[in-house]
């Protein structure tokens, strides 16, 4: 390959991998609930992807490369740090009407604390499969495991998701109703 095709390749590379930053934030983000860590994590993994690029043998296999990546330093992150305090995020604000706001809030946080609560297999798989769009050959490769145990963890994550969606929405009340003026005489 001359230099001008290895110059394409590697501006191809840098596109891509500005291109699945985003995608990595989210998969890390969702691991982690810490936007610092998340960000942290996300650097390594750009840090490592360009370190070796020249390990990467098929282009099109970049994305599954990157998350590769994205899983083995958050396990070395876990390995590191046993003793990680998780501190609770900002809320969120939106420009909405305030119940309306106050509803997309309660339901994130009822989903993302059914996530949180679901093992770390299980956490994993479910949000590269279902919020990253993977497919099951693809997660087993990431993660380094068996396609059945992905789709294993899968059907156990989400019917986990499932039960503790419904519990939560069981225990929502409903809104009070708002009182009717009486004219009294």
């Amino acid at each position: 390959m001359g230099l001008l095709g290895l110059f394409c390749r590697s501006r191809e590379f840098n596109q891509r991998l500005e291109h699945n930053r985003p995608r990595l934030y989210r998969v890390a983000y969702s691991w982690c609930h810490n936007t610092h860590l998340a960000d942290d994590l996300v650097q390594e993994t750009m840090l490592q992807a360009m370190k070796s690029a020249g390990s990467l043998r098929n282009f099109e296999a970049i994305d599954s490369w990157l998350f590769s990546i994205l899983t083995n330093c958050w396990r070395g992150h876990l390995r590191s740090r046993r003793d990680l305090v998780e501190f609770d995020e900002g809320e969120f604000h939106s420009d909405s009407n305030p119940e309306r706001s106050h509803q997309e809030l309660e339901t994130v946080h009822r989903v993302r604390s059914a996530v949180a609560q679901l093992s770390m297999g299980q956490r994993e798989v479910v949000t590269l499969v279902d919020l990253e769009g993977f497919s099951y050959a693809e997660v087993a490769e990431i993660l380094g495991i068996p396609i059945g145990t992905v789709m294993s963890r899968l059907c156990r994550a989400r019917q986990a998701l499932k039960e503790r969606l419904l519990e939560a929405a069981a225990t929502v009340t409903a809104p009070p109703r708002e009182l009717a003026l009486v004219r009294v005489k």
